[in-house]
């Protein structure tokens, strides 16, 4: 049995020690045998202060990751609701821009339904894909399960059973985006539903819908006018 390192091998680490240094798990196998060594009784505030320098490490590791994945995820986000925004831009007149909604624009946000709701006519002439709902049911629709509820808010929550019909089929979780048309017009929103349970929730920041909206809302008038 060899009483030390091979002579390569003892060459090698004196050449370079932050390669020994650079490795947890050589390193980790290092401390343990030295506290072996040392005993129950003796306390090593070296081998403890490296411990708590690994374990912050691997939480800074952690945050890290998750900062990289959020941003990634925030960057997709801005690039399908862009692809979406071009396509509501490129809408001939009125009936494409709202009958595009379903059949274009939802599978671009990779939701299930895309609607927009109008209370009541006013006389406007809409397409036959607007859902035209009753006078003051879309502040119910928002208001559903809300203790102070505001109509510009945007809402994400689980879907409700009251507005399935609205969807049109069963959906988990839904956003709610109201739209001001201006003195004159009838109240309005886009409804959004998602299979997907977490994709809408209230915890979610809600500037990219907010954004959508807006250019929905600037389209919807221009082509409303011609």
């Amino acid at each position: 049995m060899s009483d030390g390192l091979e002579q390569e091998i003892r060459d090698r680490l004196l050449a370079s020690p932050q390669d020994l240094l650079a490795d947890r798990d050589v390193m980790r196998a290092l401390v343990a045998t030295h506290e072996a060594e040392t005993g129950d009784n003796v306390i090593d505030i070296r081998g403890r202060a490296m411990h708590a320098l690994e374990s912050r490490l691997n939480r800074l590791e952690a945050t890290h990751e998750s900062v990289i994945a959020a941003a990634y995820d925030n960057q997709s986000g801005m690039a399908v609701v862009h692809r979406a925004v071009l396509g509501l831009l490129e809408s001939d007149d009125l009936s494409d821009l709202v009958g595009s909604l379903q059949s274009h624009t939802a599978p671009l946000l990779r939701i299930e339904t895309l609607r927009l709701v109008v209370e009541g006519t006013h006389e406007l002439i809409l397409p036959e894909d607007t859902l035209i709902t009753p006078e003051g049911a879309i502040d119910s629709i928002i208001q559903a399960g809300r203790r102070t509820p505001r109509g510009d808010d945007i809402v994400l929550r689980a879907a409700l059973v009251l507005t399935r019909p609205l969807h049109g089929r069963t959906i988990a979780s839904e956003a709610l985006l109201p739209l001001d048309l201006g003195a004159g017009m009838p109240r309005a929103m886009l409804l959004m539903g998602s299979a997907d349970a977490s994709r809408f929730m209230p915890a979610h920041g809600t500037d990219l819908l907010r954004f959508f909206a807006q250019v929905f809302r600037m389209v919807l008038l221009d082509r409303l006018k011609r």
